[in-house]
């Protein structure tokens, strides 16, 4: 789970501190693997390939309002409807957020590794798709902040997707 501390300017004038909560399930990561031909990874590259900014937006404001949510008071469940992504989206919260992920690729980084499950990679292994046998754990690769922020734009974008598939993970230097 990420909570992320936003700051804006609401429809008052009024200079807002606010935090906000992002979440992803695995069960949901595996939907939204399963809701594209080839699966996610496949569905992003071939975006990214044809340099479709259209697409790509399209896929990161889908990703973003899914994990929107609230915690309960004791913990327990991460609660999420339309309604209070529709109410989410409506607000300058929403849109400072999407301001700064989308350009600032760290930022981008950081969030979609904050609303990744820990542990995912090892329960992808235990199922055991064609690509991760079995007998094998997989073990995500690491990659510095440094090291990610040397990279271009479409090399960012390709790391973003293997982020997104649990194949990297950004870590501090």
């Amino acid at each position: 789970m990420l909570k992320k501390t936003i700051t804006y300017t609401d429809f008052n004038g009024e200079e807002v501190k606010e935090d906000f909560f992002f979440h992803l399930s695995k069960a949901e990561l595996v939907e939204l693997e399963a809701s594209h031909e080839g699966g996610l990874s496949d569905a992003m590259q071939r975006i990214i390939d044809t340099n479709d900014t259209q697409a790509i937006v399209a896929e990161f404001k889908k990703i973003m309002l899914m994990s929107y949510g609230k915690k309960s008071m004791d913990g327990k469940r991460f609660i999420k409807n339309q309604t209070m992504r529709e109410e989410f989206e409506s607000s300058e919260a929403y849109s400072t957020l999407f301001m700064e992920l989308i350009v600032d690729a760290d930022a981008a980084v950081e969030f979609m590794n904050g609303i990744i499950p820990a542990g995912l990679a090892d329960d992808v292994a235990k199922i055991g798709s064609p690509e991760i046998p079995e007998t094998e754990t997989h073990r995500p690769q690491t990659m510095t902040m440094s090291e990610f922020e040397s990279l271009s734009p479409p090399e960012h974008r390709q790391i973003m997707d293997k982020i997104a598939s649990g194949d990297i993970r950004i870590v501090d230097d």
